[in-house]
């Protein structure tokens, strides 16, 4: 068969098939009676094995080593190609992500779209001290970079990286990063989810406080607590049962104890926080009531020590010595203060 005849059967162009003659990968073996070169079936066969390899996406070079190696194996190559073509998608991937924050900046001129690609490059640095560094200098108060600073700060691996990067995004007009961090929050990527946590904490504008409360129920207990807390911050008494509970599990137990004393003396719900601080150091274990207890220092004494004088006799030590504690203190400081009139 000519080169012609196979060029119009095969699809391969003779501009392709002399391409392969040139370089010695597939030669026209036959002659014809004229004397004219022909491609005999072996030599057909081994063209179409050249384009099974090509259609794989393996190189012309890679081929030539392979083709003629009887100890050739075909699943090596297989394996090569989905490593090589996985790589091609994880680029393309980062091309079309890249491209997108260039596009959410809304650029109005090229020097625009080259100061958002400049900034992208570096917040993608090697160097988490780089990162940290771009993101200490972005000064200017553009919030078209906020998108970009988000996604960065998401993906942020180092934890003073993400810190800095949360705190240029808070100071470049955090509200508009509140959605993108709310959307974050329901990431199935814990890390996504805290470092959106952290970001909307530092925002600490309403939008973002509205964010972080609504997210009482939510499965991951560091955004629940953090919900939590700021519910009862915002004077929400039904956080209650919530807070003691922190407590007594000793997750955020501080800040809870702190948000708790403050619903009882400066929204007036001491009779509830009593209560229910009671209630569970009945039912508690040893180290849970340690907490507990702990929580009541801040509570005006006259709410707290018939509480205080129970747990005198506590079968934990700890437990009965830090009541006593507080009960010594605070009649102290009672007595310590100025008589009225």
């Amino acid at each position: 068969m000519l080169i012609g005849e196979v060029a119009q059967r095969s699809g391969i162009s003779a501009r392709m098939l002399r391409h392969y003659d040139r370089i010695g990968l597939v030669s026209p073996s036959d002659r014809t009676a004229g004397g004219y070169r022909e491609y005999s079936e072996n030599d057909l066969r081994r063209l179409f094995h050249v384009e099974g390899l090509r259609s794989l996406g393996m190189g012309l070079a890679q081929i030539a080593d392979v083709i003629d190696d009887r100890d050739f194996d075909p699943a090596v190559v297989v394996s090569h190609v989905i490593n090589r073509t996985r790589e091609q998608i994880d680029q393309a991937q980062e091309l079309v992500q890249r491209l997108e924050e260039v596009q959410a900046t809304d650029p109005k001129t090229w020097h625009d779209v080259l100061r958002t690609i400049g900034l992208v490059r570096g917040l993608e640095s090697a160097s988490p001290s780089r990162r940290q560094q771009l993101a200490l200098e972005v000064t200017e108060a553009d919030r078209r970079d906020i998108p970009i600073l988000v996604e960065a700060m998401l993906r942020e691996s180092t934890e003073d990286a993400a810190g800095a990067l949360q705190w240029a995004i808070a100071r470049r007009g955090g509200d508009d990063a509140v959605s993108a961090l709310a959307h974050a929050m329901q990431s199935d990527e814990s890390d996504r989810r805290r470092h959106a946590l952290d970001a909307l904490v530092k925002i600490n504008t309403r939008a973002a406080q509205r964010v972080i409360m609504k997210s009482a129920n939510h499965e991951d207990p560091r955004i629940r607590a953090r919900a939590i807390i700021t519910r009862a911050q915002h004077g929400k008494s039904g956080a209650i049962p919530a807070l003691v509970a922190l407590i007594s599990t000793g997750r955020d137990d501080v800040e809870a104890a702190d948000a708790l004393t403050e619903l009882a003396i400066r929204d007036g719900h001491i009779d509830q926080v009593i209560t229910a601080l009671s209630a569970e150091l009945a039912a508690s274990e040893p180290v849970a009531r340690r907490r507990l207890v702990a929580a009541l220092t801040d509570l005006p004494i006259a709410a707290t020590k018939d509480t205080l004088h129970m747990l005198l006799d506590d079968d934990d030590r700890a437990t009965a010595v830090t009541a006593r504690f507080i009960l010594d203190t605070r009649t102290e400081d009672d007595s310590a203060q100025p008589a009225s009139g």
